[in-house]
């Protein structure tokens, strides 16, 4: 089930809600929970008993850390480690691996065929941090299974994140108090960030679709690039609408989440979009992997390969394909890049420029399927060509949706909302935001293209 669609916004969410403000508080965790596991029982019937397995086995060795002294304690929290990440490699990385050791060797093994459960990766990152956070004395260790339950599993953020940290909602799992102020602003963000998803991503997509299945069969250069940039407010705002979805649904029931992205096309250089883009797993692979080596308080030439060794594991994360890994070592490259040349004596708007169309020459790597498809896109990016220079897909409605979203990937119009706070204009607010929820209804009943990008993670 996806929040973007009418039997979640008819059914779903109405039942939640209503069934939550109606038990009383003792019981409203444990209603978050049972209706957290259906919620994902709904698309992973056999897979939520592999996501309650992994619940189990990370609270027991948490359990056993916090009560453990000395180089045993080392073990458990290695123990964890290799657990988490075997199962990772087993579900998700385990037909790559095999398939690479075909191909340099004689062996002819045979590739497993596992279908990926849905939010693997962001449930067993968010119990993997608990354990390592356990372990550093960070958190206090949480006794209640239910409890460390609806953390890893809350609804909100456990299909595509954001990534949640214990330590951020260990205090609201049993003190939030919920409040129509919160209840109001998470309705008008999760209205905002369905809209990002229904009436942008979903309107420029279909050109972007068309411009990658055409890429090997004479795109031109300016179909290339229109659709290259479709694809790239296409991930953002399919990728931000859920994390507002998320954030938004996380107020309407108590919580506060992480924010996930910060304008990340204004950036001005690599370093700055990797503190805008994901933030909550850019944050966590610093703070458990970039530090943990070292970080920057090593020498030169090992802060560099802390740096590469980020980066890949950030491509690595995203999927059992090489164009990831390429895509990773890509990023990493060119933010190593930027210890050595001084691009702060460029002028912004070069500097911005540069590091967006880095963005986007990277995201070629991401959308493509192989490698021999991403030099054929980077061909048609550089018009080796004569191919079809305005693309089938491009409707008026595509580009009225593309339009407003290269306007809508700036601060200006939060800026702008954030201006409007006088009382008198809360009922006109409330309209728009209606406005809003009715149009992305209407467009769900008639449009047959919703699917999440950040599912397949």
């Amino acid at each position: 089930m996806v929040f973007s669609s009418l039997t979640f916004l008819c059914c779903a969410l109405p039942l939640a809600l209503a069934v939550y403000y109606l038990v009383p508080r003792r019981l409203k965790n444990g209603w978050l929970l049972l209706f957290s596991l259906a919620f994902y029982a709904w698309g992973e019937p056999l897979y939520v008993l592999l996501m309650l397995g992994s619940i189990a086995v990370n609270w027991a060795l948490a359990l056993r850390i916090h009560r453990t002294g000395g180089g045993k304690r080392r073990f458990l929290m290695a123990l964890a480690v290799v657990l988490d990440i075997g199962l990772l490699v087993v579900y998700k990385y385990s037909a790559l691996l095999i398939s690479s050791i075909n191909a340099i060797t004689p062996l002819a093994l045979p590739v497993p065929q596992i279908r990926l459960p849905i939010g693997i990766s962001f449930f067993t990152f968010q119990a993997l941090s608990y354990v390592i956070d356990v372990y550093r004395g960070r958190v206090p260790v949480q006794p209640r299974i239910d409890k460390l339950a609806l953390y890893i599993s809350l609804f909100p953020q456990l299909i595509a994140g954001p990534i949640v940290r214990y330590a951020d909602v260990a205090e609201q799992i049993d003190g939030r108090r919920e409040s129509m102020e919160g209840f109001a602003k998470g309705m008008r963000r999760f209205v905002t960030g369905l809209a990002k998803k229904v009436l942008i991503a979903n309107a420029v997509a279909p050109l972007a679709d068309e411009a990658f299945l055409l890429s090997g069969a004479g795109l031109g250069a300016a179909g290339a690039w229109l659709g290259l940039l479709c694809y790239g407010m296409q991930i953002y705002f399919d990728f931000s609408g859920y994390s507002d979805m998320a954030i938004g649904l996380g107020h309407m029931f108590g919580f506060d989440f992480m924010e996930n992205f910060r304008h990340p096309y204004i950036s001005a250089s690599m370093r700055a979009f990797w503190t805008r883009w994901h933030i909550s797993l850019s944050t966590w692979f610093r703070d458990y992997v970039y530090i943990p080596l070292g970080g920057n308080r090593v020498g030169k030439v090992r802060h560099l390969a802390n740096i590469a060794v980020v980066f890949l594991l950030t491509g690595l994360w995203h999927g059992a394909n090489w164009n990831f890994l390429i895509w990773g070592a890509y990023h990493g490259a060119f933010r190593i890049a930027e210890e050595f040349v001084p691009i702060q004596r460029l002028p912004r708007p070069v500097r911005w420029l540069g590091a967006l169309l880095v963005v986007l020459m990277g995201w070629v790597l991401f959308r493509t399927e192989s490698v021999a498809q991403a030099l054929g896109y980077f061909g048609a990016l550089a018009g080796t060509s004569a191919g079809v220079l305005l693309l089938t897909a491009a409707t008026p409605r595509a580009l009225l949706a593309l339009a407003i979203g290269i306007v809508g990937c700036t601060p200006y119009p939060a800026r702008w909302a954030a201006g409007l706070r006088s009382p008198r204009l809360e009922p006109v607010k409330w309209a728009f935001t209606l406005c809003l929820l009715c149009l992305c209804m209407l467009s769900l009943a008639s449009a047959a293209y919703n699917p999440f990008i950040y599912f397949r993670f």
